[in-house]
Formats: structure tokens, C-alpha cells, sequence
């Protein structure tokens, strides 16, 4: 038996989303999200690598989404939905509650996302976080 990539079957992050974030996309939302941070950074400190970059990722979109797709483990932890908690209300921590990372989502919620650094670590790394949490899940389910 070979290999399914089938994007029914690890749709990771929404297309819809992708786009939405790129109307943001001079700030690199769209890049953090489908998990190229490097890019994002720029992007977010050049305004969309002078609009320019960020033109261009209008038609790059579908491609980014493919690639997430493929790198990224899906599971109970919903990719699109932590991404706009955390977009939106990073530095309450609300985005690693939904992970079930209380201690660290209570230290966000009182300390302004530990200080915005945490959100911004978040940015760059929430992708792995929740592919990782994904595979441990789907494994500890499977050895019940």
C-alpha cells in the first residue's frame, strides 16, 4: 500500500483563513501561520517586503497551504482556531488554554502574554507546538 497525501485526510489550515491573514499579509500574519516564521518576520518588518512580497503571496497562497498541509500532523488540535486566538487574543493565553497548556495560558493572562515575548515566541513556533501535541494525542488514544 502506498501513501495517501490526500488533503481530506491532514487539511491542516484553511485556505479561507490564508487568505484573510494575507489582507494582513504586510505584517507576515499569513506567513506565521502557514509556518514559515523567517518569512514572516521579514515580511512584518519590510510591510510585506515593500508590498511587493506581499502581491505576490496572493498567488502563492494555495501553494503555502499544500505545504502545511503536508508538514503538519492534524488531530483534536484545531491549527486555524488557535491561530486566531492567538492572533487576536495572544496575550491572554486563551490560544494555549485551548491546547491544554494552562499553567503557561495562566501566566500569559497575567502577565501580558509573558510580556508579549511569549507571544512572539508563540508566533513563530505555534505550528510545531500543535503538531507535536497533535502526535501525542493520536498516540496516547492508540495505546488504550
Amino acid at each position: 500500500m502506498g501513501y495517501s497525501a490526500s488533503p481530506t485526510l491532514n487539511d491542516t489550515h484553511s485556505k479561507l483563513l490564508g487568505y484573510l491573514l494575507w489582507l494582513f499579509g504586510f505584517t507576515g500574519a499569513h506567513r506565521f501561520y502557514y509556518g514559515k516564521p523567517v518569512t514572516g518576520t521579514i515580511w512584518f518588518f519590510t510591510f510585506g517586503l515593500f508590498l511587493i512580497g506581499w502581491i505576490i503571496d496572493l498567488f502563492l497562497i494555495h501553494r503555502m497551504d499544500r505545504e502545511a498541509d503536508l508538514r503538519f500532523r492534524s488531530g483534536r488540535i484545531n491549527f486555524s482556531l488557535a491561530w486566531v486566538l492567538l492572533t487576536f487574543t495572544g496575550i491572554f493565553g486563551l490560544h494555549r488554554m485551548y491546547m491544554g497548556k494552562w499553567v503557561t495560558g495562566v501566566i500569559y493572562l497575567l502577565t501580558g502574554g509573558l510580556f508579549l515575548l511569549g507571544v512572539l515566541y508563540d508566533f513563530w513556533t505555534l505550528n510545531d507546538q500543535i503538531s507535536m501535541r497533535n502526535v501525542r494525542k493520536s498516540y496516547g488514544s492508540s495505546l488504550r
